[in-house]
C-alpha cells in the first residue's frame, strides 16, 4: 500500500468513526431562561430533568441568584457596565444592548448544542430586549431555536404589551419555532381573587411540566422511541410553513376515554390557539403495562383529526410501572392556526397573494394594447404609415413621416430623462 493509500484509508476510518459517534451520541439541549421570568420558569424544571443543560441570564444580580439555587443551573449575569446589576426596567433597548456588549459569551451558551430553548417573559426591559441576541447567537451557532414565551397580564398596560409583541417580532427571524401563552389565560385555571404571585407561579408550573414531558420524550428509551431527527423533522421552518407552536403535557385516567383525553390535551385552556391545521406533530404516550394496542391506537386518531391533512406525525410509546391505569400525552404541535401572532411571527398568510401580484408576467408578454406610459416603439408607428402610401403622393408622405420622425425623437428625450424631471415637463407645458 502506498503512502497516498495508507492516507486515504486513515481519512476513510476516521470519517466513519466520527459518524458512528454522531450517530450514537445523545441530543444536546441547552435550555436558556431570559430574565427574572425566564429564570424562574427554567427554575422549577431544572430539578426534574439530568441530561438537560440550563443557564438563567438576567441584568439584575439579586433575581439571578433567586434563580440559580440549583446548582444545575448555570448563572449568566451580563450588563452589568450598563445596569450596575440592577436591571434594566422597562427598557429593551437596554436590555438589547447589554446582551450585545456580551455576545461572544453568548455564543458559547449554545456552542455544540443540538437544540436552544430560549424561555423569557414578556413586557419588560432585559427579557423583551436580549431574547432576539440571545436567538440569533444560537442561530449562529448551528443550534435549532425553540421559543417559549408568556405575554403580560392586561391590566399590566398597553405599554408593556406593545413590548412584548414588538421582541416577537425581532427574535421571529432567529426562531424555528415558537410557543406563545398570555399571561390572562392563567384565570382559567385559578380563581380571579388568586394572589399575583401565585398565579404567576402556577403560570410558571404549568409551562414547566410542559416542557418536562417534550424534554422526557427526548432523552427517555421506551417502545417506540423518539430520536433527534424527529424532533428536527418538527422544528425546522421550511419555507412557507408558520412557525406558532403548541406544547402540552396533561395526565389522565385511561377511564376517561381517548377522545375526552385528547380533547384535553390538544385545547389547553392556557393557549388562545389549539392544535387545529397544525403541519407537523410529534406525541409521546406513557402508559402502565395494562394500556393496549387499542388505547394507543385510538388516542392517535383522534389527535389527527385536530391536524392538517397533510400534517407530518411522528408518536413514541414509553411504559411505566406506576402508570397503571394512567396515560400521560407529552405533545408538541407545529404551524397552528394562522390568526394567532401572524403578523408578530412573519407568519401573515393573507398577504402572500399580494406578493403574487407582480408584472413579470407583463414584461415577458407585452400586452398587444397600447397603454398610455407605454415606452416608444417603432412597430406601431411603421404600420400606419404603410398604410398611408396608398392613399397620399410623395411628397405628403415625406412630410408625414418628417412629422413623426420628430415626435419619436421627442419621446425617446423624454424618456431618456430621470423620473423627476420627467414629471416637471408635464408641469411646465
Amino acid at each position: 500500500m502506498t503512502k497516498k493509500e495508507k492516507s486515504r484509508s486513515a481519512a476513510t476510518k476516521k470519517t466513519k468513526k466520527s459518524f458512528e459517534e454522531g450517530s450514537l451520541r445523545e441530543i444536546k439541549i441547552r435550555v436558556i431562561g431570559i430574565g427574572g421570568g425566564g429564570g424562574s420558569i427554567i427554575s422549577g424544571v431544572s430539578s426534574d430533568l439530568k441530561k438537560v443543560l440550563f443557564a438563567a441570564a438576567n441584568t439584575d444580580s439579586r433575581a439571578l441568584q433567586e434563580a440559580t439555587t440549583s446548582k444545575k443551573i448555570k448563572g449568566f449575569h451580563f450588563g452589568e457596565k450598563l445596569t450596575d446589576g440592577l436591571g434594566t426596567g422597562m427598557d429593551p433597548q437596554l436590555g438589547k444592548q447589554a446582551a450585545k456588549d456580551a455576545i461572544e459569551d453568548i455564543k458559547e451558551l449554545s456552542k455544540n448544542q443540538d437544540i436552544t430553548i430560549i424561555v423569557s417573559s414578556l413586557g419588560g426591559g432585559t427579557g423583551s430586549g436580549a431574547t432576539s441576541v440571545f436567538a440569533s447567537a444560537a442561530r449562529q451557532a448551528g443550534s435549532i431555536t425553540y421559543g417559549i414565551f408568556t405575554l403580560p397580564f392586561s391590566f399590566e398596560g398597553e405599554k408593556k404589551m406593545k413590548i412584548a409583541k414588538e421582541a416577537i417580532k425581532e427574535c421571529a427571524p432567529y426562531l424555528n419555532a415558537v410557543t406563545i401563552l398570555p399571561n390572562d389565560k392563567i384565570f382559567e385555571v385559578v380563581d380571579k381573587n388568586t394572589p399575583l404571585k401565585e398565579a404567576l407561579s402556577k403560570m410558571n408550573k404549568i409551562l414547566a411540566f410542559n416542557l418536562e414531558g417534550m424534554i422526557e420524550t427526548i432523552y427517555k428509551t421506551g417502545l417506540i422511541n423518539i430520536d433527534f431527527a424527529d424532533v428536527r423533522t418538527i422544528l425546522e421552518k421550511k419555507k412557507g410553513s408558520r412557525k406558532l407552536a403548541y406544547l402540552s403535557t396533561m395526565e389522565a385516567d385511561l377511564q376517561d376515554g381517548a377522545e375526552n383525553i385528547v380533547k384535553s390535551a390538544v385545547s389547553s385552556p392556557l393557549y388562545p390557539y389549539i392544535v387545529k391545521d397544525a403541519r407537523g406533530v410529534l406525541f409521546n404516550i406513557t402508559g402502565g403495562k395494562d394500556i393496549g394496542l387499542t388505547d394507543i391506537s385510538s388516542i392517535s386518531e383522534n389527535i389527527s383529526k385536530y391536524t392538517n391533512d397533510k400534517a407530518k406525525i411522528i408518536i413514541g410509546i414509553t411504559q411505566k410501572k406506576d402508570y397503571k391505569n394512567k396515560v400521560k400525552i407529552a405533545l408538541l404541535a407545529t404551524g397552528c392556526g394562522s390568526e394567532f401572532f401572524a403578523e408578530e411571527l412573519g407568519d401573515d398568510e393573507k398577504k402572500k397573494p399580494k406578493k403574487v401580484k407582480t408584472p413579470k408576467n407583463k414584461t415577458k408578454k407585452p400586452s398587444p394594447k397600447p397603454t398610455e406610459k407605454k415606452e416608444p416603439d417603432l412597430k406601431p408607428v411603421e404600420k400606419p404609415i404603410e398604410r398611408e402610401e396608398i392613399r397620399r403622393n410623395a411628397i405628403e408622405i415625406k412630410e408625414l413621416m418628417e412629422d413623426e420622425e420628430k415626435e419619436i425623437i421627442e419621446e425617446e428625450d423624454k424618456w431618456e430623462k430621470p423620473t423627476f424631471l420627467r414629471k416637471g415637463l408635464g408641469r411646465n407645458k
